[in-house]
């Protein structure tokens, strides 16, 4: 045993596996057994019995009591003469597998419980698939419950052989298999004489000398979390050391940026240090003035780290709501937030047979993998190097709800080779050729509530005033530029986004820009403003209930939906998010279409869209 193994450095590991499989059981045998729960505290674990139950050190929540499941991530610290502990008790259950991956991205090592009587589940793939996915380093299985087959030992090896196999298959560490009981604690912290043929180590004997990772062999890395001005004299970039060594006088580069300066100071809670480690947590101010803000990363200059808006990853997705490509979901990388859309799902893993099978979309707990175009350059390593910079999260814009997590593989080829053109004459030129200042009016509204009509009218008194005004119609968008589209809630978004960026481009060249689409969902109408300069998107809400415009019914569209003839229908058989605040909200079953158009018209006046 090396030296290193004796330090009482800190070791992170999780349990896992599927639901019943006696995690938390086992957990509070180890501390009982490690000597690290106090005397008042196991006095507390009698069931109404007088027996001890383990699993009450762990299960604190309410409802895992009464169910008898984990259902959230349990967090318990304890120590040996040899080594600190941060253990995390993760749920069995599917409904919660976001939560054992939570679990799983900071942890050291994995302990797999497998349930003698059950051997290897689905749950228990998919969560070893996980822990393979985030780079744990070092998997142990416990075979639990042994005191339940008599200790066989046939059924121990059936397990284990099943288990290195699709553990080799997936691409996990080599496990170290250990037969165990959690209620007796058998192989626990001490062997058990139930099990004579077992001659191997104790799971406490292995966690004690796994190897603990070594962050500072790796370069300079921090992520800042903020800017220090306690006056016009300081400057500092807060954050923690991810990985390396920093010292004075080191030369840092700035990412994405690319920016290079000089350490001049470390500073730290009760003063100044020459030198910071991995894990510190300081402040750090350098010898010239340059940008940098939240969500940079500092990296040793000779080291610099990549930046790239595309990538290739690997994402699990934790939402009930299915996975909608193109949909803007916020990616959050680091201190970094931005914008991201899946451009691409590569393919879906089948857990129990690690079979890469081709997807649209990805539901609750299914594990892919995406191509990912962001709005802006980010910072980053791979996931395999760098945990820190190479994990993100994806989150709903509306619900603010973690709907994915993900882990980056490399950045697209194209990230690099594509580079923006800059072109000298702008927009604001071009607008004032035309007499105007450019804008997207974005209508939108149920089939029938009267978008076409307004627009044309609009349009036409635009055009008699000698503006420079153009209409984008969806009908009319679906004879072309996406024809090749369908009426699901993917295709639906990337007709949005077709016609959104469109609509960009002819603001740009200085018009403006009328777009008659129902554009149901409001993550896409808010995709659609962010895309324009402040003040250039008007969002026309044309209201009328669902009763009047199926009323009307021109095109005898809302009959076909009611005979099942056409899938996806708005207000029928797909939903309409009406917009919460509109710029612009006009009640077509109350007014003419003359006065809806006199309406919009106004708005733009009032807005100076409408010069001279």
């Amino acid at each position: 045993m090396t030296s290193t193994t004796l330090q009482r450095d800190t070791l992170r590991f999780i349990t896992c596996g599927s639901v019943d499989d006696g995690k938390s059981t086992l957990i509070g045998r180890l501390l009982h057994d490690a000597g690290a729960v106090p005397d008042d505290q196991v006095a507390a674990l009698r069931d109404a019995d007088g027996r001890l139950d383990f699993s009450l050190l762990v299960d604190g929540l309410l409802a895992e009591r009464e169910q008898g499941i984990t259902i959230d991530v349990a967090y318990r610290y304890f120590s040996t003469p040899r080594r600190q502990f941060i253990v995390a008790d993760t749920p069995g259950h599917e409904q919660y597998t976001r939560n054992m991956a939570t679990g799983a991205s900071t942890a050291d090592a994995a302990v797999v419980l497998i349930d003698a009587r059950k051997g290897v589940l689905t749950q228990t793939r998919r969560h070893s698939h996980i822990v393979s996915l985030l780079g744990v380093r070092h998997v142990i299985l416990a075979v639990t419950k042994m005191d339940m087959v008599a200790w066989s030992q046939d059924v121990f090896d059936a397990i284990a052989a099943d288990y290195l196999a699709f553990a080799e298959a997936a691409g996990l560490p080599t496990p170290v298999v250990i037969p165990v009981s959690g209620v007796n604690g058998d192989n626990l912290v001490r062997h058990g004489e139930a099990a004579e043929w077992y001659t191997g180590p104790t799971l406490l004997d292995v966690l004690e000398t796994l190897p603990s990772a070594a962050a500072t062999a790796r370069p300079f890395r921090m992520a800042v979390q903020g800017v220090a001005r306690p006056n016009l004299d300081f400057r500092g970039y807060a954050g923690r050391i991810s990985s390396g060594v920093v010292a004075v006088g080191d030369a840092v580069a700035v990412s994405p940026s690319g920016v290079r300066s000089r350490v001049e100071r470390i500073v730290v809670m009760g003063g100044d240090l020459q030198r910071a480690l991995a894990g510190q947590s300081v402040t750090l101010t350098f010898t010239d003035e340059i940008d940098v803000t939240r969500g940079d990363v500092l990296a040793a200059a000779d080291a610099p780290l990549e930046a790239a808006d595309q990538f290739e990853a690997t994402l699990v997705w934790m939402a009930e709501a299915e996975l909608i490509p193109g949909r803007v979901y916020d990616l959050k990388i680091g201190a970094r937030t931005v914008a991201a859309q899946i451009t691409d799902i590569r393919h879906r893993v089948n857990v129990n047979t690690q079979e890469k099978l081709s997807a649209r979309t990805l539901a609750l707990n299914d594990i892919g993998v995406c191509h990912l175009s962001l709005g802006q350059d980010v910072a980053f390593e791979p996931y395999e190097v760098d945990r820190e910079l190479g994990g993100f999260i994806l989150i709903d814009r509306l619900t603010r709800a973690t709907v994915g997590a993900g882990m980056i593989r490399f950045a697209l080829r194209r990230a690099h080779n594509i580079h923006r053109q800059v072109i000298k004459v702008d927009r604001d030129q071009r607008a004032a050729l035309k007499g105007q200042k450019a804008a997207v009016v974005w209508l939108t509204g149920l089939s029938g509530s009267g978008k076409s009509t307004i627009a044309n009218l609009v349009e036409e008194r635009l055009t008699d005033e000698g503006r420079h005004a153009y209409l984008i119609d969806g009908d009319n968008l679906r004879h072309g530029l996406s024809r090749d589209l369908g009426f699901t809630e993917a295709d639906r978004v990337e007709n949005i986004r077709r016609a959104a960026e469109v609509a960009r481009m002819m603001a740009d060249a200085g018009l403006i820009v009328l777009v008659s689409l129902i554009s149901p969902f409001r993550a896409e109408r808010r995709m659609v403003r962010e895309m324009m300069p402040d003040g250039e998107f008007l969002e026309v809400f044309v209201d009328a209930p669902l009763e009047v415009v199926e009323a009307r019914d021109l095109k005898g569209l809302y009959a076909k939906a009611r005979r099942g003839e056409i899938a996806n229908f708005t207000g029928v058989s797909s939903p309409y998010e009406a917009p919460l605040e509109p710029d612009l909200h006009l009640r077509t079953d109350h007014m003419t279409p003359e006065a809806a158009a006199e309406a919009v018209v106004a708005r733009l006046r009032a807005d100076l869209r409408l010069v001279g």
